[in-house]
């Protein structure tokens, strides 16, 4: 093995790493000071983007201090996103530039992080969805929903249905509504619950063409939360009898309005082929 003049045995295995010297640097030296890979290099010096200025005695390229100092200018623009080919064109045409250039990508550069951050509110706004259900406080919720409206109503709701995905769809869903959103839902429910409670004392009948338009309005009122399927329709209306609570909120309308609207169900799921004996939730 070769040595020095002054007795070292440096270890030569190749162009990466034979030493620099007064003249320049070696490609594997230039590529740890600068922060890439060797082969990085060597394709800018394929593409001639960087070609090393240098040769050392042995005939490996060397990077002088000016081919350094391109390389870090390389690097800035690469890092604001520029392409090679522009790169180059911005570093050798005398007549490029470079500031029009660099205020251009700052510019795409401040729409880029104005839309990161978007990405960034919205993914806050349904993680704290996700955890809070609906996301009014509870002042709003009493004000929209009725002084009777209790909001640990819906953190009992969770608890019941917190791991179904109709509870997830949910969530998702009420993630971006706003008050004046749950303004118009709770204005449209209590349309909904008096034209109900009038048919119930009207004396419409399950199955008719009122009461099945009815049992649609009430289902599509479902599906502003989750998907509801006419079966699925059908396993609701089967609690609103057998739960209490149903039972005393819908009675309340107006009397025996919650087994009308059971039936409702029924015949209109019917209508739309679904068995109400056999349905099960989806």
């Amino acid at each position: 093995m070769p040595s020095d003049a002054r007795g070292h045995e440096p270890i030569f295995t190749g162009e990466n790493a034979e030493p620099g010297g007064p003249d320049g640097l070696t490609v594997g030296r230039t590529a740890a000071l600068v922060g890439v890979s060797v082969k990085t290099l060597h394709h800018w010096d394929t593409v001639g983007l960087v070609r090393p200025s240098g040769r050392s005695w042995a005939g490996y390229r060397l990077y002088s201090g000016d081919d350094v100092a391109r390389i870090h200018r390389v690097l800035v623009y690469r890092k604001l996103g520029f392409p090679l080919a522009e790169i180059g064109r911005v570093l050798d045409d005398p007549d490029a530039d470079a500031r029009d250039h660099l205020s251009r990508q700052r510019s795409l550069l401040v729409e880029r992080i104005s839309g990161l951050q978007k990405m960034v509110d919205a993914v806050d706004h349904m993680m704290e969805a996700l955890n809070t259900g609906i996301r009014l406080s509870p002042e709003e919720q009493r004000e929209i929903f009725g002084d009777d409206w209790q909001p640990a109503w819906v953190e009992d709701a969770e608890d019941r249905w917190g791991d179904t995905a109709q509870w997830t769809q949910y969530a998702e869903r009420v993630a971006w509504m706003t008050a004046d959103d749950w303004r118009h839902v709770a204005a449209a429910t209590e349309a909904l619950h008096a034209d109900l409670a009038s048919a119930r004392r009207a004396g419409v009948a399950p199955g008719s063409d009122e009461a099945n338009a009815l049992a649609e309005r009430h289902r599509a009122s479902i599906a502003t939360y989750f998907d509801c399927t006419h079966s699925m329709h059908v396993c609701l209306g089967r609690k609103y009898v057998a739960d209490p609570g149903f039972a005393a909120h819908y009675d309340a309308l107006a009397p025996g309005l919650a087994a009308w609207l059971r039936d409702a169900i029924f015949a209109n799921a019917e209508a739309h082929g679904v068995d109400p004996a056999s349905a099960k939730w989806e």
